[in-house]
């Protein structure tokens, strides 16, 4: 369990020891305090406002010490309590979490929907298609059980409208949230004019086309939840056959070769999508293996059971040059793996992402930004204005949707508990342990925490928890027994063989659904009995968890008995 400090400053000494008992009030160790400390920027603005009473409790010790020094008054007529720029799934969760807890609300989104990158081009859209795709993938097995179907006929129009379907179904609900909770929506391009203004550029149609229109919104709080955009490399034609992870969402065509620029989990998710309907793929990746950031273990099953999709796999190869042609992009390679120039009928370009922070017009609110475009915040999710905060892709990685939300409910807490007085809600922190990441490709690849590699790279010694799918009853029964369950715990001297979990990860089908269990271990500080003891039901691919702690412990008795030392 982890407790915030009281205190800022330097740890003298301590009055407790290991396995003492302790209650509320007890005295755990002496703190030097820092003269120093700054201020919290909220009770600065407290002090200074002439609007609603404001929080006067300080935040924790930890985000003071790291306080803002930009305190800004804030005029006393506002349109809003908190104003939201960007109405993805950091910032609509931010919106309803303030609205929830009693604040007027105001969102600014560039377009039509709400949702942002996640629910209209990304997250969703891409699962309701790899969702058909793993069905395609599926049934082709089926003959050899005794079931035959024949061959599939993809109508490209109607698996576009399923996709929009599911995209318009999630966007009308947000709306009708939205609505229930008070919260406006401002549908325009927000840029900043003061440091309680917000300068918006209403927008109309299916994309961003600008009206001409203009307004400017006040606000006694903001959250920037800007977001990030695709990178583009500056060498590739301006042609409808390159596009970004959008444009391949946007399914026009089937091509028969496809290249893949990146190696990461956008371009193979897409690239599965593509493969299954018909297009051979190559991929290039600059680094040494595909989805960096996983375990590798996990890799290589994934890689064994996708090789079949692949042409060429170029590794520790980078694309030099690119130009459009009557047959194709053609593309020219750099590196260990280049081949000769190669002619495409589709580059996705999937390199990553560039965060929104330079276009937001930040100076004029006193943010700072990077050179790299991110916002700078503490646990609080507060930028260097006091009043500001920021959260999702513009904060920092990992860009994803699921650590964006949990920041927005930070951020709205501690908004919420500075206008309100609310000493509890002002203190929230985000103090997250981990993250869990997942590529939906198939088979699914998810882990969270420390991976082998990282472990050996920060000199931790880990003990290993391996669980093959061969022996999962439920795994053999889906005809899907690749998987693996993998799970490290600490094995250093202190931890007297108890260690706790450190880090975990599965390849196989449902893997994204089951990785929440083993953060959960690792937020709850789990040791290998812990999780092994937890009953799972049988059979399910969710005991190959449990299964995997027994191993590490020693106990599993669905394996073959490992050889006495």
């Amino acid at each position: 369990m982890e407790i915030p400090s009281s205190h800022a400053g330097v740890v003298k000494a301590m009055t407790v020891k290991l396995g003492d008992k302790v209650t509320k009030g007890s005295v755990l160790l002496q703190v030097e305090a820092q003269v120093d400390a700054a201020i919290p920027a909220a009770a600065a603005t407290a002090a200074h406002t002439t609007a609603a009473p404001e929080a006067k409790a300080a935040v924790p010790a930890a985000v003071a010490a790291r306080a803002p020094a930009v305190a800004v008054d804030a005029p006393s007529d506002t349109d809003c309590d908190l104003l939201v720029l960007g109405g993805g799934p950091g910032g609509y969760s931010a919106a309803f979490r303030a609205a929830d807890l009693g604040l007027k609300v105001i969102v600014v989104e560039r377009y039509a929907t709400i949702g942002g990158v996640c629910l209209n081009v990304g997250c969703i859209p891409s699962k309701a298609l790899l969702h058909v795709a793993a069905v395609m993938d599926e049934v082709k097995h089926f003959d050899a059980l005794g079931i035959s179907f024949g061959a599939p006929e993809v109508d490209l129009n109607k698996l576009r409208t399923h996709k929009e379907n599911v995209i318009g179904k999630l966007t009308g609900g947000l709306a009708a949230m939205a609505k229930m909770r008070k919260v406006e929506i401002v549908r325009g391009v927000g840029n900043f004019v003061g440091s309680h203004q917000l300068e918006v550029a209403e927008t109309e149609g299916s994309a961003q086309a600008l009206t001409g229109v203009k307004r400017t919104l006040s606000f006694k709080r903001a959250i920037v939840a800007a977001g990030s955009q695709a990178m583009r490399l500056p060498f590739m034609p301006e042609d409808p056959r390159v596009v970004d992870s959008t444009g391949a969402l946007a399914l026009k065509s089937v091509p028969k070769r496809m290249l893949i620029l990146g190696g990461g989990i956008i371009g193979l998710e897409m690239g599965t999508v593509y493969s299954t309907l018909g297009a051979r793929l190559d991929v290039v990746e600059m680094m040494d293996g595909l989805m960096q950031g996983a375990d590798r273990d996990l890799v290589k099953v994934w890689q064994k059971m996708n090789a079949d999709r692949f042409d060429n796999i170029m590794l520790k190869t980078k694309t030099v040059a690119a130009r459009a042609t009557a047959e194709g992009i053609e593309v020219t390679f750099e590196g260990e793996g280049a081949p000769a120039p190669q002619t495409y009928d589709l580059v996705l370009q999937a390199v990553g992402r560039s965060p929104n922070g330079k276009k937001i017009g930040a100076d004029a609110a006193g943010i700072a930004v990077t050179d790299r475009g991110f916002i700078d915040v503490d646990i609080q999710m507060r930028t260097n204005v006091g009043h500001i905060f920021a959260i999702g892709d513009i904060v920092g990685q990992p860009m994803l949707a699921h650590k964006a939300v949990h920041e927005a409910h930070v951020a709205a807490e501690v908004i919420a508990g500075e206008l309100q007085g609310n000493a509890e809600l002002a203190s929230a922190a985000f103090n997250a342990r981990v993250i869990p990441s997942v590529a939906y490709t198939d088979p699914e690849v998810a882990w969270v925490g420390l991976t082998e590699d990282q472990a050996k790279a920060q000199g931790i010694k880990v003990k290993k928890g391996l669980f093959p799918w061969t022996a999962s009853g439920r795994a053999i029964a889906n005809g899907r027994d690749e998987g693996v369950t993998k799970l490290l715990f600490d094995d250093s001297p202190e931890a007297h063989g108890h260690g706790k979990i450190l880090g975990g990860g599965m390849v196989g089908t449902h893997a994204g659904d089951m990785i929440g269990e083993v953060a959960l271990a690792i937020e709850m500080g789990a040791d290998a009995v812990d999780i092994g003891k937890t009953i799972h039901p049988h059979p399910t691919l969710g005991e190959s968890i449990g299964m995997a702690a027994e191993v590490a412990h020693g106990s599993c008795t669905d394996l073959p008995p490992t050889r006495r030392k």
